[in-house]
């Protein structure tokens, strides 16, 4: 396998290798491998949760969640990250927040467990996945940002209450227009 071979990546990438991120930062055409990466979480949740026999609306969650997340959360990341608590050396862009966090997925992977019959087994390392693409998030973040760890908790914790607070009002406004 060559050191660029999708497989070597995510494995990189779900060991948390601070240098592994830095590459993918700085290789623009990585973004496709990237997009791969999220596909491959959207398709493991979606197809553990269809192979659970969960209702057809979590099924269809499992499938968008990952997807949405990246590219909102990217934006929301990009935003606060570049401008609010911007470090002295940040310098970055909205792609490169998305290679980084997209290969941050690769844990993701684990969403397939959920279709393990032992109802906690599977549920755990459904959990465990997630908390390991969170993660795995913010060590993409802190390198694609260029700045310590714990701005990179304070951004992505910044990032997801405005991501929370938009999909909130979202549904408020459709629920509104629905009832």
């Amino acid at each position: 396998m060559s050191n660029r071979s999708l497989l070597r990546r995510m494995l990189r990438a779900a060991r948390i290798e601070s240098q592994f991120y830095e590459e993918v930062e700085a290789e623009p055409q990585s973004i496709a491998q990237a997009f791969v990466v999220v596909l491959l979480a959207c398709l493991a949740g979606s197809l553990g949760s269809w192979l659970a026999s969960r209702p057809p609306l979590v099924v269809a969650t499992d499938l968008l969640e990952p997807l949405v997340l990246w590219l909102a959360g990217g934006v929301f990341t990009y935003m606060v990250g570049a401008t609010f608590l911007r470090g002295p050396h940040t310098v970055t862009s909205y792609a490169e927040v998305l290679r980084t966090t997209g290969f941050a997925w690769s844990p993701g992977l684990l969403r397939f467990a959920v279709v393990i019959p032992y109802g906690p087994v599977g549920l755990g390392l459904t959990i465990a996945g997630d908390l390991w693409v969170l993660v795995a998030g913010i060590v993409a973040l802190r390198q694609a940002l260029d700045f310590t760890t714990l701005r990179a908790v304070g951004t992505f914790g910044v990032s997801w209450a405005l991501l929370w607070l938009t999909f909130e009002g979202l549904l408020l406004g459709l629920t509104s227009l629905l009832w």
